[in-house]
């Protein structure tokens, strides 16, 4: 067992869960490789940034931020760390880019969907991110179960 949370009344509240996740698979539906791509390219495609970090020649790790979810917020759409890689500060670093990146950009907020899990949500919250007071419909109707957080930038 492990611990996700879900949103109870405006507050975050933990329970046991029973999560294993596997690897993603090349292709299919839903959270393989080639459907999160599919996701993110009109992100991109709409002036969205892919950020990358690397050991060498490898991919360990990316972030994606949408300039525009609303007029003075950003969106850090996407942020991955291969399992071998985390807690060596690699998504912490991922995330200040992307919040440079939006507040460059003009946003004075930083939305991030959430996977409600312990290590997802610790993370954010370490990060500076709060519960959004009021989530954005079109991703709330996408990722129902995730926590929709929001981060001011200075």
């Amino acid at each position: 067992m492990t611990t996700g949370y879900v949103v109870d009344d405006g507050r975050l509240r933990a329970e046991a869960v029973d999560w294993r996740v596997p690897r993603w698979p090349a292709e299919g539906e839903g959270f393989s490789v080639s459907a999160i791509i599919a996701g993110l390219e009109p992100i991109l495609e709409d002036g969205g940034v892919l950020l990358g970090a690397f050991d060498g020649p490898l991919l360990i790790g990316f972030a994606v931020l949408r300039y525009r979810l609303t007029e003075r917020m950003a969106e850090l759409a996407s942020l991955f760390v291969s399992r071998a890689y985390r807690r060596r500060g690699i998504a912490s670093r991922l995330t200040a880019r992307v919040a440079r990146l939006a507040r460059a950009g003009g946003a004075d907020e930083l939305y991030v969907s959430a996977t409600p899990s312990e290590s997802a949500v610790g993370f954010y919250l370490s990060q500076g991110f709060r519960l959004a007071e009021e989530v954005n419909e079109e991703l709330y109707a996408l990722e129902p179960e995730d926590i929709h957080m929001i981060k001011p930038l200075p």
